[in-house]
């Protein structure tokens, strides 16, 4: 099921019950962030603040924030599902014949079905503020006592490269200075970032729209690590099984999602920077202030009656958990098409997805292992991991239990460890320089005489099968 928009999520997350109105006066400055750090870490319901003081528009929180809603938001029982309609898309059948050809029309025309549609009339332009646009209006939250102040959270930007026209869509949070300017947190190794570089080449101001909410997949496709290529409005249609509408923004050629909540017009000045931070981060830590692009307000669209999404980051688990989570099992299959010898793979939850990443592969060869892991250090944001382990097919490593125990066993440290140096997340605070860093890889798979082991491997201890099976049969005759 594709949700129109974010009242129509909001009102489905309510019949379900799994939406809590909280009517009482809150503040956006640290309060409404501990409420919402509160229920996500119980696994608590959405929350949806009507009386935020200061500002008469309401504050959706914790959106995403267990793996059944997250799940609910997409449409899908599992995640796995839509990671099943990758594989389809990925994997088609060959055709054989003129009929086999026939066939694939209409997959082909379903995948044409996915492409975003332009509108010239738009929920999100029902009102229009040019003359003097502001950002107060919105109950912009301030998550931690350290922060340089509060931060849109949530936002989807859209950008353009300035040679080829082509969008792109990131989730970059945007320190808000004063009602017209924000800073704009695009890392050097994202999308948005590199269209800057491209207008500061040419000494042009940089076009930005922000959409503020939206339906729960798209919201949830500006997040997703996607190819430069794929547009992240198509991926959107295509989890939605239904293309996202578009319209042009008044002020600027660019084009946003027409029942967003709230959209913010602009630029930025490819030779102005500001301090932007410090912000409490996903790391768990303050990542520290440093100089950023400024994003200045020309223009606000929205709705009669906007809601303002927001949600927060710090030490897990946090809302993003079941983003990424999502992120891990939709993506599964592109990295099977490059990497066929993996069976699975886990970003663990304590690893804030890039500083673990463990895989369990078929193992062919002697020395498959290290290059799974250099492999995975060249795949887009995977390039990021700094430690990755790699397992054997039969080790389940979603279960962390025996993953640690296959570590400890299998793993002698200085035969099976591969340090390299390379790019590390821009979050990164442990490197001695700024995205630039080390990065260790783990051979815990059994090893092989081929390998240079010269002793016999154990066997796991395992019970037969057929006394498994009598067990099992004569459980509640035991007195269980």
């Amino acid at each position: 099921m594709a949700f129109r928009d974010l009242p129509a999520f909001l009102s489905a997350l309510e019949a379900r019950g799994d939406l809590k109105k909280i009517t009482v006066p809150v503040s956006s400055e640290l309060e409404a962030a501990e409420i919402a750090d509160r229920a996500v870490k119980s696994g608590g319901a959405a929350l949806l603040f009507t009386n935020i003081e200061g500002s008469s528009v309401p504050l959706a929180m914790n959106l995403f924030g267990t793996e059944e809603r997250m799940c609910f938001a997409l449409g899908v029982e599992r995640f796995d599902d839509i990671g099943a309609r990758v594989r389809e898309i990925l994997e088609p059948e060959i055709p054989t014949n003129f009929l086999d050809k026939l066939k694939m029309l209409p997959r082909l025309a379903r995948l044409a079905s996915f492409l975003p549609k332009t509108v010239t009339c738009a929920p999100c332009q029902e009102v229009v503020e040019r003359e003097r646009p502001s950002l107060s209006f919105l109950p912009v939250v301030k998550t931690w006592p350290g922060d340089g102040g509060p931060f849109i959270t949530l936002p989807l930007v859209f950008t353009k490269d300035p040679d080829t026209g082509r969008r792109n869509v990131g989730m970059y949070r945007m320190h808000v200075y004063d009602e017209t300017t924000t800073g704009m947190h695009w890392h050097i190794h994202k999308g948005g970032a590199r269209h800057y570089r491209g207008f500061r080449g040419r000494r042009e101001r940089m076009p930005v729209a922000v959409a503020l909410g939206g339906d729960p997949a798209t919201i949830y496709a500006a997040s997703a690590p996607l190819p430069e290529d794929v547009d992240e409005m198509m991926f959107a249609g295509f989890l939605r099984e239904e293309p996202v509408e578009m319209v042009r923004c008044v002020t600027c050629d660019i084009e946003v999602p027409a029942h967003a909540e709230v959209i913010l017009e602009g630029y930025v000045d490819p030779e102005e920077l500001r301090t932007e931070g410090p912000f409490g981060d996903h790391t768990g830590y303050y990542s520290l202030a440093d100089q950023y692009p400024v994003f200045h307000l020309t223009c606000v669209t929205r709705r009669k009656n906007p809601v303002y999404p927001a949600t927060i980051v710090g030490k897990p688990p946090m809302e993003d958990v079941f983003m990424g989570k999502a992120t891990e099992r939709i993506f599964l299959p592109m990295l099977q098409k490059i990497l066929p010898e993996v069976v699975d793979m886990n970003l663990p939850v304590e690893g804030i997805f890039h500083n673990y990443a463990f895989f369990s592969i078929d193992k062919r060869y002697p020395g498959h292992a290290r290059k799974v892991m250099s492999a995975i250090w060249g795949l887009g944001l995977l390039m990021f991991s700094k430690f990755v382990v790699v397992f054997d097919a039969d080790v389940n490593i979603q279960n962390m239990s025996e993953v640690l125990w296959r570590i400890g066993n299998n793993v002698d440290p200085r035969r099976d460890t591969m340090i390299v140096e390379g790019p590390v997340d821009a979050l990164e605070h442990a490197s001695p320089v700024p995205h630039y860093g080390s990065k260790m890889g783990i051979d815990a798979t059994r090893k092989w005489a081929s390998e240079g082991f010269s002793r016999e491997w154990p066997e796991d201890i395992a019970m037969p099968e057929e006394i498994m099976n009598l067990v099992t049969r004569r459980w509640k005759e035991y007195g269980f």
